[in-house]
């Protein structure tokens, strides 16, 4: 079970960039979840992912060299999903409908992108918590780059909706 969580039922062992698959196959269960207008799952998968994870990666990481192996990936799809909560959230609200092609798709792509450029660059708060080398660094270096993936994602669909849309009608 640790091993099945940590690697996020083996999308962990994927190679290459064994995070940048588990953020698609997260993004993609979101997706699959938003389309079924169960929004709230995104949220919900996110607390999930994020307490499975700060009990699995300890003990996946006790006994071994490396403090932060590629294919532990659960900090991945946790910070996915949590980037993906502040699309899920609001979209639930307001009844938008979050296709893959078609609907308010873009929704999805920022979260996306936005998430992996933050867990690659590890700005601020997000390297600090990085370089500490144990467990909870492992997960909180991705809880945050979901919070500033999210919080990017907001003021974006702010600046599109509020200045461009309007501009290009």
């Amino acid at each position: 079970m640790i091993n099945a969580v940590a690697t996020f039922f083996g999308i962990g062992h994927l190679r290459p960039a064994s995070g940048t698959w588990a953020s698609l196959a997260a993004v993609l269960l979101g997706l699959l979840a938003m389309n079924q207008g169960l929004y709230w799952l995104v949220p919900l998968g996110a607390v999930a992912a994020t307490v499975l994870g700060f009990w699995a990666v300890p003990l996946y990481l006790r006994g071994r060299d490396d403090s932060d192996p590629s294919e532990v990936v659960i900090d991945e799809v946790a910070g996915q999903w949590i980037a993906l909560s502040f699309t899920a959230i609001p979209a639930m609200n307001h009844g938008l409908y979050i296709g893959l092609w078609w609907g308010a798709w873009p929704a999805w792509v920022a979260p996306f992108v936005l998430f992996r450029l933050f867990d690659i660059w590890k700005p601020w708060i997000i390297g600090q918590a990085d370089r500490r080398g144990d467990a909870a660094g492992v997960m909180l270096d991705d809880v945050y780059a979901g919070l500033f993936a999210g919080v990017g994602s907001v003021i974006l669909a702010g600046l599109y909706h509020a200045v461009l849309q309007p501009w290009l009608m």
